[in-house]
């Protein structure tokens, strides 16, 4: 799989993706090679000036969190934040709907995870009404200024969108209820939601058509296979974040090495 084939150059038909798998014996191997690359990622940015914002979107059930966990195992806490992003705030609404986002942005040296993000504009708030029509339609042209302003403030951003079929989502939905362990998981809304499926299909795909940009793209991974989706996902990160990134291990600081040498010295004395 290559990163490219996932980026959104037109409007998608969301109906034609065609989905692919990934078997276990050759899913673990990958898994354990993209996370070290992005280990390796990490280890570069820390220090320097580099620093990204992960968009994460999709359907519900589509497995954001279980990637962005795997992602979360793989890194230092200390240089990566995650952000779960549920409903506005009393506060928060008081306010542009963009305003909570700028706060979270990252610093240098550090990526940001956004497991949902601004995109609510154009999605829920624009399917549930919580937007008016004039609100979400010129949030397209908002959302591309903003991220236009984080890509010149040498920000990468990166937006993945986990695409699976209704069938599929309704076979997990009845896993949640059977299973105890992921019953937590499980809304009022992620049933109601289905009913709208339409409505939130053509919202994702003129979001996609407007918002996917040469500077800030948006990838359209099938994701009915989780493991097909985590390890396309890691593909596309770890291709963007290392552009023209310097992955060689750091010299070691000569101060320190020569306090090495003079214990290592004293040992042997």
């Amino acid at each position: 799989m290559k990163a490219k084939d996932f980026v959104i150059r037109k409007r998608p038909d969301l109906s034609a993706i065609v989905h692919a798998t990934m078997s276990q014996a050759n899913y673990e191997p990958a898994l354990e090679r993209k996370q070290h690359k992005m280990q390796q990622i990490q280890q570069a940015f820390i220090g320097s000036r580099e620093r990204a914002v992960i968009v994460m979107e999709g359907w519900d059930t589509a497995g954001k969190g279980g990637f962005i966990r795997r992602l979360a195992w793989a890194l230092d806490p200390r240089g990566l934040k995650v952000y779960p992003i549920a409903a506005p705030t009393p506060e928060e609404r008081a306010q542009h709907y963009l305003q909570r986002f700028w706060q979270r942005l990252p610093a240098h040296g550090q990526i940001v995870v956004f497991d949902r993000s601004w995109y609510g504009r154009v999605l829920v708030e624009r399917i549930e009404g919580f937007a008016t029509d004039a609100e979400w339609q010129r949030a397209y042209r908002e959302i591309n200024d903003f991220e236009r302003t984080l890509v010149d403030d040498g920000i990468r951003v990166v937006k993945i969108f986990l695409h699976i079929t209704p069938d599929e989502q309704l076979q997990r939905l009845l896993d949640r209820v059977t299973d105890p362990l992921k019953r937590w998981k499980l809304s009022f809304d992620d049933f109601r939601n289905r009913a709208r499926w339409d409505d939130y299909d053509e919202a994702v795909a003129d979001m996609m058509m407007k918002t996917s940009t040469k500077r800030a793209p948006w990838h359209l991974i099938p994701a009915n296979d989780k493991q097909y989706a985590r390890i396309a996902a890691f593909q596309v990160l770890t291709k963007r974040l290392s552009a023209a990134v310097d992955l060689s291990p750091r010299p070691l600081d000569t101060g320190i090495q020569q306090l090495i040498d003079e214990v290592l010295g004293n040992r042997k004395g």
